[in-house]
């Protein structure tokens, strides 16, 4: 076993100072993801530095009308929260698609935003893995993909962002909240995530040493219609193979609003903003989201065993917003 040190913060700077003077450390929310990958010899941090006792458990409205929520916040009060539930559906019900109920009570906001793939090469330490070991390789290329990325993925990795609760967060725009010694920062969630590119290593803009704080979702009205749909390879605790967060605005058959985000086809959440440009000011029908649908996934890039999700998206796509556009007329 790898000895490790354990400390426990009280305040923000308090643990962006600890941080700060143990560089191999790492944050410690619920442990969900960080204590699998500890055991697996992943990540081997130096010393864990524990922020659930940090204040940022609150969920609050701003004084826009937007919804902030902090970072130590766990999945499950996310998503009974009735604020969320009532303004954000699709917010709830992508916390409450993912994992079990004993994860959730135990998995934080930030920690959820910071999760790292699924993919079994970055799990293996017996195998290549760029996300791992930068330029070690991409063995997936020809290997086992059949869950990996056909949107935005390059040669040197073909992984896929496993969180469902960052789709929903992106088709409404959040904003990431930070600390570091330097002070807060934010990030917008299109900005959150990097592109995979030849850095898949890297995956997200936080600067180093940085604690999220929080994550702020602005006004969106729209988002009060909407829906988060999954699907996975068994009923229960799976990870998407595909998934989708939609909300719309119906008005006399016309599209007047929308918002699409994909999971599981991407190294980050995808906003579909191709489709959405496609749907607004058209006939909210099954033939113009196919449409839409075919816009967004026409640069896909998929490998010989995962060519299926294109058609699983374009479903996905269909069925929610035909969905929605029938509520929308009740």
């Amino acid at each position: 076993m790898r000895e490790f040190g354990y400390e426990r913060a009280f305040d923000v700077s308090g643990a962006v100072a600890l941080l700060g003077a143990a560089p191999e450390a790492r944050f410690l929310g619920g442990g969900t993801n960080l204590i699998d990958l500890m055991k697996a010899g992943v990540e081997r941090p130096a010393l864990l530095i524990d922020v659930r006792e940090l204040p940022l458990d609150g969920i609050e409205f701003t004084h826009d009308g937007g919804l902030r929520i902090g970072a130590t916040v766990t999945n499950s009060d996310l998503a009974a929260h009735p604020e969320v539930r009532r303004h954000y559906p699709a917010l709830a019900q992508a916390v409450l698609a993912g994992a079990s109920g004993q994860l959730r009570n135990m998995a934080t906001v930030g920690g959820n935003l910071l999760q790292r793939t699924r993919c079994g090469y970055f799990t293996d330490l017996s195998k290549p893995c760029n996300k791992r070991a930068p330029g070690s390789g991409c063995p997936a290329l020809t290997g086992e993909h059949h869950n990996h990325a056909i949107l935005g993925a390059s040669e040197h990795c073909v992984a896929t962002h496993p969180s469902d609760m960052a789709v929903a967060l992106a088709a409404f725009d959040a904003v990431v909240s930070y600390e570091t010694a330097d002070g807060p920062g934010e990030l917008p969630i299109a900005e959150f995530y990097r592109p995979v590119g030849d850095t898949p290593h890297i995956e997200t803009a936080l600067p180093p040493g940085a604690l999220i704080t929080g994550v702020t979702l602005p006004p969106a009205p729209i988002a009060a219609h909407s829906r988060y749909r999954k699907v996975r390879e068994r009923a229960s605790y799976a990870f998407a193979i595909g998934s989708i967060a939609a909300a719309l605005d119906v008005r006399d058959g016309v599209v007047r609003d929308v918002r699409l985000a994909f999971g599981a086809v991407a190294s980050r959440p995808w906003r579909a903003r191709a489709a959405e440009r496609a749907l607004i000011g058209g006939p909210a029908s099954a033939e113009a989201f196919a449409s839409a649908a075919d816009a967004e996934l026409e640069a896909t890039e998929a490998l010989p065993e995962n060519g299926y999700k294109v058609k699983l998206t374009r479903n996905l796509v269909v069925a929610v917003l035909s969905e929605l556009a029938e509520e929308a007329i009740r």
